[in-house]
Parts: C-alpha cells; sequence; structure tokens
C-alpha cells in the first residue's frame, strides 16, 4: 500500500465517522405539488444486455431445446421477472462487444451462423445464436423499446445502413427481402440507434475530432424507412472528459438527437476494485460518495451542452452506469459476474433520484447490466440447473416503476450532510454525502410518489414533508432495507434482501412525517 493510499484510507475513516451522529437528525423538505414541469421519460429506468459472460447465453437465452423452462427460447422466469420490471428501454449487443459484431452473422438458420471470439470480454466462442430476430422478438415480448450499438470501431458504413434497412423497411428493399426470407414480414419498430460505443476506447480508440466527423458521416447513410424516425445517439464520454463533449457538440451539434455519457462507481480501472461482498463502513460511504459524484459529473457536460443547444433539443443518455466491482472468486475471468448487495440498492436509488433531477436534458439511462452482469437486476446459475434470483437492485428499479412517465416535482430540501474527501487516484474531489436523499413525482391519476433513501448505516432519519398545494389524504409504502449492509441474496437464500410493507408514515393536513431505518430505501404513494 502506498502513503498516498494511506492516507486516502485515513482521511475516509475520519470522514465516514463524521457521518455517525450523536443522534438522528431531522431531514425537512417542502414538495411542490402543483409547480412540476418536466416528465420524467421511461427510459431512465433502461437496462443493458451486452454479449459479455452469461449475460446473453443462460442469462436471457437458453435455446428452444433447453430443458430450462423457455419461451421460444427466453427463459421464461428471466422474461416474467423483467416483465414485471416494466422494462422500458433495453440496449443491445454493447458496450465494447457492439464493435466488433457483424450483425450478418446473427441471422438465417442458427446451425448456419458463423462462431466468432469475444476477444473484449474473457476470449468466449460466441455463436450467434442470439442475433437480431431474438433480440427485438425479446423487445416485443417485453414491451420495451430497442436501442441498437452499431458497429463504427470496426465496420462499415455499409454494414451499418444496410442493418437499419434490414429492421426497419418495409419496401421491397434488398434487406427488407432478405428480412422475410428468414422469416419476420413486417418491420420491427426500432427508434434508438447508437452510432458507435466508448468511440474514444474500445470502440476504436478515436479522438474526439475523428469521431465527430465520422459519426457525420454514418448519420447520414442511417436513413429512416417508412413510418419509422430514428433517434441517432453519438458515442459519448466517460465521465470526467468534457472535452469530448464540448468538440461534439461544435462539431456535430443538431445532427445528433442524443449524446451518451458514462459513468461507473468504481474505485479506479488501473487494479483491484475490490469485493462485492466484503467491505467495511468506510469503503461503504466512499461509495455513496462516489455515486454522488455523478451529479456534479452530469450539471458539467449539461453545461457544456447548453452552451451550443440552449433549447436542450439533445439528450443526454447515460447509457452505461452502476457499480463495477472485482469478479466473484471461482467465475471466469473477463465476464465480469459480481454479488450484488444492500450497498448495490443504494446506489441504484440516489442514481435514480439524480436522474430524476436532472431530466430536462437526461433522456434515457441504461444500468449495466441487466443479468449476470456488473450491477444486474437477476442472477441465474450458472452452473444451469435454472436456478434464478432478484438482486437488491432489481427491488429498487421495482420500487420506482411509478415514476415512469410522472412529472418531476420541485422541492426546498434541508437534510444533514457529511464531508468525504477522495483522492486523484480515484477521480474524486471533495463532496458532501447527505444523510437523506429525496425525490418526488406526480403521476397522471394525480397521486404523489415521494422516494427516500437514509444513506446511515446506523441511525434512523425523521423526515418531515409538506406537501404544497396537495390534497392528501392517504399513503402507502414499500421500504427496502436488511441487517447489515453487506447483505445479499444467493441461491440458497433468495429472500434475505427484499421490499416489505413501510409502516413508519403519518399524514397530518398535507404535512407527512417519515421515520426511515437506517440504510433504508423507502417509496411512498400518496393519494
Amino acid at each position: 500500500m502506498t502513503n498516498n493510499m494511506k492516507k486516502i484510507i485515513a482521511t475516509l475513516c475520519l470522514s465516514a465517522a463524521a457521518v455517525l451522529p450523536a443522534a438522528a437528525q431531522d431531514a425537512t423538505a417542502t414538495i411542490h405539488v402543483n409547480k412540476g414541469q418536466n416528465i420524467i421519460p421511461k427510459e431512465i429506468y433502461g437496462q443493458f444486455a451486452e454479449h459479455l459472460g452469461t449475460c446473453i447465453y443462460g442469462g436471457l437465452w437458453v435455446g428452444p431445446e433447453s430443458p430450462i423452462p423457455n419461451t421460444q427460447g427466453y427463459r421464461n422466469d428471466v422474461l416474467q421477472a423483467l416483465k414485471d420490471l416494466k422494462v422500458p428501454v433495453l440496449r443491445w449487443p454493447g458496450g465494447c462487444f457492439a464493435d466488433e459484431y457483424h450483425w450478418m452473422d446473427g441471422i438465417g438458420p442458427r446451425d448456419k451462423r458463423p462462431k466468432m471470439q469475444n476477444n473484449n470480454w474473457g476470449g468466449t466462442i460466441e455463436d450467434n445464436s442470439f442475433g437480431t430476430h431474438e433480440f427485438l422478438n425479446l423487445c416485443e415480448l417485453l414491451g420495451a423499446e430497442p436501442y441498437i450499438s452499431g458497429n463504427v470501431g470496426s465496420g462499415t458504413v455499409e454494414e451499418l445502413a444496410k442493418w437499419v434497412e434490414y429492421m426497419t423497411s418495409d419496401g421491397e428493399t434488398p434487406m427488407a427481402k432478405l428480412r422475410r426470407q428468414n422469416g419476420r414480414e413486417k418491420s420491427w419498430n426500432v427508434k434508438y440507434l447508437g452510432v458507435g460505443n466508448e468511440s474514444w476506447g474500445c470502440g476504436g480508440n478515436m479522438r474526439p475530432e475523428y469521431y465527430a466527423d465520422l459519426y457525420r458521416r454514418y448519420a447520414v447513410y442511417c436513413r429512416d424507412y417508412d413510418n419509422h424516425k430514428l433517434y441517432k445517439i453519438a458515442s459519448g464520454a466517460s465521465d470526467y472528459d468534457y472535452n469530448w463533449t464540448k468538440v461534439l457538440m461544435d462539431n456535430v451539434g443538431g445532427r445528433m438527437d442524443g449524446l451518451s455519457l458514462h459513468y461507473y462507481t468504481v474505485k479506479g480501472w488501473g487494479g483491484p476494485k475490490g469485493s462485492a461482498t466484503n467491505f467495511d463502513n468506510q469503503e461503504y460511504y466512499w461509495t455513496v460518495g462516489k455515486c454522488l459524484q455523478l451529479e456534479d459529473v452530469i450539471k458539467k457536460h449539461c453545461d457544456i451542452m447548453d452552451q451550443k443547444d440552449p433549447k436542450k433539443n439533445i439528450g443526454l443518455l447515460v447509457d452505461e452506469w452502476g457499480t463495477w466491482w472485482d469478479e466473484e472468486p471461482g467465475t471466469i475471468r473477463g465476464h465480469l459476474y459480481q454479488q450484488n448487495t444492500m450497498r448495490d440498492a443504494m446506489v441504484a436509488a440516489l442514481s435514480l433520484n439524480v436522474f430524476q433531477r436532472h431530466t430536462d436534458r437526461i433522456k434515457m439511462a441504461n444500468i449495466a447490466q441487466v443479468v449476470n452482469v456488473l450491477q444486474s437486476m437477476i442472477l441465474t446459475d450458472t452452473k444451469g440447473t435454472g436456478h434464478m434470483v432478484l438482486t437488491p437492485t432489481y427491488y429498487v428499479f421495482q420500487m420506482y416503476k411509478d415514476f415512469q412517465e410522472a412529472t418531476y416535482l420541485p422541492m426546498d430540501v434541508k437534510v444533514d450532510s457529511i464531508n468525504v474527501e477522495g483522492g486523484h487516484m480515484y477521480k474524486m474531489t471533495p463532496g458532501k454525502i447527505p444523510a437523506v436523499s429525496i425525490s418526488a413525482a406526480k403521476k397522471a391519476d394525480g397521486s404523489i410518489v415521494v422516494s427516500l433513501a437514509n444513506t446511515s448505516l446506523d441511525k434512523a432519519q425523521e423526515v418531515e414533508l409538506n406537501l404544497d398545494g396537495a390534497n392528501a389524504k392517504t399513503v402507502t409504502g414499500r421500504m427496502l432495507t436488511s441487517k447489515k449492509i453487506t447483505d445479499y441474496n444467493d441461491f440458497e437464500h433468495t429472500d434475505v434482501v427484499k421490499p416489505v410493507d413501510f409502516k413508519g408514515a403519518k399524514l397530518k393536513k398535507n404535512i407527512l412525517k417519515l421515520s426511515l431505518p437506517a440504510k433504508s430505501i423507502v417509496v411512498v404513494n400518496v393519494k
């Protein structure tokens, strides 16, 4: 351990200790029920499925001949769990895999599709049995919008243009005819098209100026067919690379509908990232601080975009986010299989609260990833027994369903906070962790949904909410918490962390008082 790391740990220990006051402190907020303006797009609760580890094979897809119960090859248990989640949008086929993926290898009879090596993720041999038809049909089964990431890094303009034609043309075009020969008469409803992925890194190691010119070229030839209108997304920055955003806004501007941003809650890329399950209080508080740095990063990218696009016509899409820990011991290197604890659930809730505050610019977010990879919703038994378990993060998304397409409500908040200081090795600047994170929205039926996260590990928080302008009569809620922040669900213990009815709310004359247990996430609905 270097002296620099020792100093960082010492600082974090002091900061973590500061989070533990002698007595629980109150948090107050006035929620302006009739002043909401921005609709929270359902797409910010989106998912991401990459050909990585067992996300696709063994996670979403087992094939129609599998003994594991399935519908047309899709696992029944996973399919139902995702339907229950109301997944609004699903991104595919990557990630880094997208820029080595050649879509024509994944169409036609499955037994005749060529194999390839997945060079980005463990060197696994990919048999291409899950391709365009399998993915887009899955989206239809889920009722989710497909988000296609196109190959710019190793592909060609012609290849991506033909893929768009294959998926969206209903005319007598060559690719539409090929699609019909492969069993699909009508085109799919494909709206979101990513023009490359992480073009600054695994997607081609490009300079922003070069990528900007390349994007302009690709965007020309990815045409709208018939009644389809593509929403074209440029490959954007990684977390703190503000210059990438500036160059694309200067050189691409309105030629793109959206610009992506990737932000992981991760210690760094050069060494150990830490265990997903074996961590101490100090590491937990650091994780919360790193997670909440997301808001500052979003603000800075939005400020750059505002200079060229003050009317906010170009969306910011955080299409990769979440925690990234070391792979679980005994799993395949490069498959990024990690467990999922109550700490991950807290990161999910805090991140969603941040996104909900910035939906004037953020139009989509896609957590990485949906099954068996990184901060996933679902874990399936990689030994092929057919077992499935829902993670704490899954339950956060389940609890947040009512926010989809609701109107974000502004509020005046006063909460205690603590100082957390990180080091340059973690690219973390001094910041504050709120003891309570709050977000609220009004649904179409007039009811109010409020999410609250108590980040303290051992102190309850008494919260008072003034529902300004409401006519509140009843309150119901759900809560996610656990005995220990390191708790998780596995195949032998599937319900260690799961939601329960929340009994700690009292409503009187538009004043809502809530008692939040330590390390808890609560979502209430007020009618």
